[in-house]
């Protein structure tokens, strides 16, 4: 397969995977902590309007969704790509950092979390994704 074609072929696979990794923590996060009472999470409106009544272990989900889904998309992208997979990796990285600093402006979290999941649920997790792709190679 042409390399070009197959490294357009990771970021895709990388963004994508890592996407339904990261919806699918977010999703069965509910069932797992309880939201607080009377809150509706279900929208952005409702999170805005519910976030004050968040306690720390709210924040446990959403931060391993970000960092277990780039971890996978960086993981699986650094896989597939045909050559510097390392640079790939930190490629799927870079844009689920963009989309959570997209998400911490738009939700206000407290500082401690926007920081903690700015600086590490997505670059480090995605260098340690493409180790691991590397490594298992």
């Amino acid at each position: 397969m042409n390399p070009i074609v197959k490294n357009i072929l990771a970021v895709i696979a990388g963004l994508i995977i890592g996407s339904v990794v990261n919806m699918g923590l977010i999703m069965i996060s509910g069932s797992v902590i309880p939201p607080p009472e009377g809150g509706d999470v279900t929208t952005m409106e409702g999170l805005k309007e519910t976030m004050h009544l968040f306690e720390p272990k709210h924040f446990i989900f959403p931060f391993l969704a970000h960092a277990l889904g780039t971890l996978v998309g960086a993981f699986v992208a650094a896989t597939i790509a045909a050559n510097n997979k390392m640079k790939f990796a930190i490629a799927i990285g870079c844009f689920f950092l963009i989309g959570g600093i997209i998400n911490v402006v738009m939700l206000p979290s407290p500082t401690w979390f926007a920081i903690l999941d700015i600086v590490g649920a997505y670059i480090p997790m995605a260098m340690i994704g493409g180790k691991l792709a590397i490594r298992k190679k």
